[in-house]
Parts: C-alpha cells; structure tokens; sequence
C-alpha cells in the first residue's frame, strides 16, 4: 500500500539498451509517461526477452528517479504469462491491464485519481477521455502510434547504416496525417476565429513552420517557459499552448461580424495540426517522440541526410516546448537535437520516398450503395450459395436461475426484467455449447466480455475450469471483478486488453454478440489457438475491411461477390428489429446466415467443423445467430 493505494506492479519488456533508449521502444514510452506523469505508484520491473539477457542497466539508460527491478519470465504472475508486455497487474494476480495504449491510459488515470490537480496528465486522454482508446486491430492511427511507428523504428535501428537508404514508410504516413485538416470539438467556432482573422490581414503563421510566442507557466516548475518567435504566432497555437497553461483563450465581448457568421462551414479555413492529434498536447504525442526522437537520433548520428519532414520537425520542436516534457526528458537523460546541420535530399529524390505502400494507407470505399439486398441474394443462389442453418443440438436446455446466486443473474438491478429474462435465455444457449464442448481442466475465454455476463456463469458452472474475461473497456471490467468477488470465484482472471496482446494457450472461445469485425477477430484467435469457438456475432453492419481483415471471408464467397456486394448484406443483416416489418425482418435474418456462412466456410478452410444455428428461442435476440466450431 502507497498511501492507502494497493500497489500495482507494471511489468515492461526488456531485450537491450542503447545509449539514452531501453529497448522495445514500448518500454522506453511507458517510462517516459512515469517520468512526465511524475508517478511513484508502481513497482517497475524489467523482463529480460531470453537468459542471456544482461540484467543490468547502466550508464544514461537508467531513469534517474525510478527504481526497477528485473525478474524473469517464468516468475511473472501467470495472468501475465498469458499477455504481450507491458502488463501491470493488482496484487492478487487476477486483474491484468496488458498493451502499451491500455497501460498508458491506466498510468495517466491513476496519476489524477491520487493526485487531482494533476489536470494536464488527464488533459493526455483527450476530448471524451478516448485517445488511443479504439484498438489497434480496427483503428490506423492507433495502429500507426501504437504499434507500426515503434516497431519500423526498431527495424531501422537494427539494420546497417549502409543498408539504411529509405525513410520507414510508417514515418511518411505519419507526416501526411500531420498535413491533414483538424477535426475537434467546436472547431466551427475557432475556424470562424480563423476566417476572422484572416480577412483582417492578420498573417497566421502555419503551425508546421511557427513558433509559439507566449510565455506559459509551468506547474511542474514553477517558472515560466518562454519560446521566442520568428514570426506570429497561428490561431492554432494560441489555441493549443492556451490549454496547456489551464486558461481559456480571452472570449471576445464584440460578437462576430455579419460576413463571417454567415460564411458556410464548408467554406470556412481549415484548422492545421500543432500536436499529432490536432490542436491539443495528448497521449498520442507521449507515445511518437521517443521513438522520432530514436528515429532522428540515427538520422543525425549516421551522417544521413534528413529527408524534408517539415511537419514531422516542426512537431518534434514544439512538443520540446510543453511544460513538463523537458524535464521528464532529463529524467529520462534524453537530449533533444536541433537540426541546422543536416541536408534535404533534392525535390526528385523526395517525391520517390513519398510513396506510401497500399497497406498503409486507409480504405477509402464508397459505402453508398443504391439499391437492396435482392440482386447480391439471387447472385448468390445462382452460384448455389444460400444460407444455411443447423438445427439446435439442445434447444430447450437451461440453467435454473432461480437456484443460482443473485451475482451470477445477469438482470440483478441492472436491467429490465424483459430484458434480464432475454440475457438468460442467450445464455442458456452460449453455455450449453461450452458445457457440451469442455472437460475438466480446460481454460475459457470470455472474449469481449463486457460486464462478464458469459464468463462469471461458465466460471460458475465450470469450476473444475479456468475461465479468463477479455475486455478494452474498463469499466465494463471492474464491474465484472465486483460479481465475482461477491461470488467468491478463484477459477476466473480479468484482462483488459485488445485481443492481440492476448497470447495464452486455451481450449475454447466464446463470444456474446461481439461486434462487426470482434467476431472475425475472436474466430481469428481461436484458430490460432486451434481452440473450439461459441460465438454470436452482432452489428454486422460495422463490417468493413481493416488493416487484418478483408471481406468476403471465404474462397468461394470472393469467386462470387466483391467487396462492396457483400457489404450490402452486412447492411441488410442488421435489419432484425422487433419493430420493422416481417418481410423487412426475414431478408435480414436471410442475410445475416449468408454473411454468418462465409465466416464457417472460412473456418472449414482452416479444419474446423463448423455450423450455424439459431439461438433459442429466436426472440432472445434480433441478433440470434449462433456460430459453433470445433477443430478437426
């Protein structure tokens, strides 16, 4: 206990030191964020990647005000045996927070929650508290911080100088987003201020060349931190270094003029990005300037010349400059470089390095179809493709829920007695597939498990079995800790975490209506895992092809439909409602078997036995599919 907090302990990769940087650069990020954050609540340790590992940290790799401890893999709590590092875990194991983004978020949320005046370090999370909330499977610009920028800058510093003759790629995409308009909350208004300015002669300098020209308080420090200008400083940055310092930009008593209150959104100025996200200083930034810091850093060091990264320098400049950030640096012993030394390839040379591979760009299909779902249906029974469905193996099997504790009824006070009777009857038909599939000893993954309706029953039931909820909300997780506490578990754990950082051995997956490409992802895992899966998916029209997956699924599907044909019954499955017509509602239970059936012939491809059912009875759901697979 630190000051009546239950101690966490955070546990980060460690496989080599270079200088002023701990390797993987993940490890180097979340130490940093300790640094920024000024946070003393977590035992650190280091995990050594193999025994041949040197334990041992000298010279400027040290954080100056940390203490770390090293342990090995096979001493680590074995929740976090299952995860990719970094991981933090509760003192009584059962509770794993794994994945740079999640850490990270978790840090800022602990550092305000012991310290509320810390406002900046929750400033970090953004505007409705969602940066890098959305996870990397789905998400390019989480992927893009998160994973893809760390690791090509990992390549990169691996590879021999004279092999070194481009710029990652990954880098590139990142100074295209930075040329990007701004989209925040009530930019109508700052782009009015924009326009305002603009028609008065104001010069506004582009955040991507200027400086910011105020002088800003420090909290950490106590003085002020003053930047001296070339020329005037945008709108942007006034708006931006505005918050940084806690005050609001000084509200105009004169309201606008006529001319600019009636000027269209569309034919207002864009806004130009002063941080990676926009116009405010948040965690995505924490997490890039370690790793363009490394990126520079060998830049410089190689005698390369830099390619023109305007944006890219710009930034790297100005988030020097935020209060806070040059003192975690020194923490950190990193010494930011300057960079009138170094040389631009010429033009022609830079138009070739601005070529972006495909798969780094985002999709961007035109989702308006015209037309319903008759044309891609028929299509399909040309080609003798329909939608088919087994029948259910035990179809008035239940539990009885009125001899089970209060904690384990999904209904208790939370819902609706309507709506708790449909959640049980979903559940008696997710739980007697995992009851008919399962033996003792088996491990259970709850994927997506919201509050832990699925996973505390199947613990329950199962207690010869381990059974482990995964979840990116945390809320949503905690809630489900409280349940099981209550209920006296031990045979249960919690990970809050994206599926990818989930990387344990286990026996059979399950899913409660996991959302749009979730339930793609979870069948993914599972046969990875060569795991059973019981899953019924939800949202289909959320589907759309992502950095992992492409749509249609399965080889015979892809022989007949493209990819804007079968986001069309995508569209239609999620037709279901209760409240539509019975013809509207029939095509979209049609179509929901048909994209339901690409996903078992996907599988089958895969060696699995798959089918596809109806739950029981079918009003517990408008989303009632249930998909069934069992490795052959």
């Amino acid at each position: 206990m630190k000051g009546g907090v239950t101690e966490e302990h955070l546990y980060l990769a460690y496989s080599h030191q270079f200088e002023d940087c701990i390797f993987p650069l993940h490890t180097s990020i979340a130490l940093f964020l300790l640094s920024y954050c000024d946070c003393k609540l977590f035992k650190v340790f280091l995990v050594p990647a193999s025994d041949s590992t040197d334990d041992q940290l000298f010279g400027k790799a040290q954080p100056d005000d940390l203490e770390v401890h090293f342990i090995s893999r096979c001493q680590l709590p074995l929740v976090v045996q299952s995860c990719c590092l970094p991981a933090i875990v509760e003192e009584n194991g059962k509770f794993c927070r794994a994945g740079l983004s999640v850490v990270l978020r978790h840090i800022i949320q602990k550092t305000y929650e012991l310290d509320p005046s810390k406002k900046l370090v929750l400033e970090l999370l953004g505007f409705k508290k969602t940066c890098l909330k959305a996870c990397a499977e789905v998400s390019q610009w989480t992927r893009l911080c998160e994973i893809s920028i760390p690791q090509a800058v990992e390549s990169l510093l691996n590879v021999s100088p004279d092999q070194c003759q481009a710029i990652p790629p990954e880098v590139l995409l990142l100074e295209k987003k930075l040329g990007e308009p701004v989209r925040v909350h009530n930019d109508d208004k700052i782009r009015r201020q924009k326009l305002q300015q603009q028609k008065a002669g104001d010069k506004t300098a582009a955040p991507a060349l200027a400086k910011r020209a105020t002088k800003n308080l420090s909290p950490e420090e106590g003085t002020t931190v003053e930047i001296k200008d070339q020329e005037p400083a945008s709108l942007e940055l006034k708006v931006a270094f505005s918050k940084l310092v806690v005050q609001e930009i000084p509200a105009t008593t004169n309201r606008e003029p006529s001319h600019i209150r009636k000027t269209k959104t569309s034919d207002l100025p864009p806004l130009e990005h002063v941080f990676a996200e926009g116009l405010y200083f948040t965690l995505a930034d924490v997490v890039l300037l370690p790793c363009i810091h490394q990126f520079l850093v060998f830049i410089k060091k190689h005698s390369k010349k830099l390619l023109d990264l305007p944006l890219i320098s710009s930034w790297y400049h100005r988030v020097q400059e935020v209060p806070g950030i040059k003192i975690a640096a020194a923490k950190c012993n990193m010494l930011f470089l300057q960079f009138p030394d170094l040389l631009s390839f010429p033009d022609e040379q830079l138009r070739d390095f601005y070529i972006i591979p495909d798969d780094l760009e985002e999709e961007h299909e035109d989702y308006q179809f015209i037309g319903g779902p008759r044309p891609t249906m028929t299509k399909l029974m040309e080609s003798g493709i329909e939608a088919k469905f087994s029948p259910h193996p035990c179809p008035r099997w239940t539990l009885d829920w009125n001899s089970l504790p209060a904690a384990v009824s999904p209904g208790e006070g939370k819902m609706s007695s309507d709506r708790a009777l449909r959640k049980q009857q979903q559940l008696n038909n997710l739980v007697s597939m995992v009851t008919k599939l399962s033996k003792p000893g088996d491990v259970i993954v709850d994927f997506c498990s919201g509050g832990g309706h699925v996973g505390i029953v199947l613990a329950h039931m199962l207690p010869s079995c381990q059974v482990v909820l995964i979840e990116n909300k945390e809320l949503s997780l905690v809630r489900a800790k409280d349940r099981s506490d209550e209920l006296g578990l031990h045979n249960i754990w919690f990970i809050q975490a994206n599926l990818d950082y989930f990387k344990g051995t286990f026996n059979i997956g399950v899913a409660l209506h996991a959302c749009g490409v979730a339930t793609d992802m979870v069948i993914e895992h599972c046969i990875k895992a060569h795991a059973a899966f019981v899953i019924c998916p939800c949202c289909y029209g959320f589907i759309q092809n992502t950095v992992k997956f492409t749509f249609p699924r399965s080889h015979r599907f892809k022989e007949v439909l493209s990819y804007k044909e079968h986001m069309i019954l995508c569209r239609f499955a999620d037709q279901t409602a209760v409240q539509l017509p019975p013809e509207r509602r029939l095509i979209g239970k049609h179509c929901m078997g048909l994209v339901d059936l690409d996903r078992a012939w996907a599988a089958e491809g895969c060696n699995y036995s798959v089918q596809v059912m109806s739950m029981e009875p079918e009003s517990c759901s408008p989303k009632n599919n249930m998909v069934v697979g069992v490795p052959i």
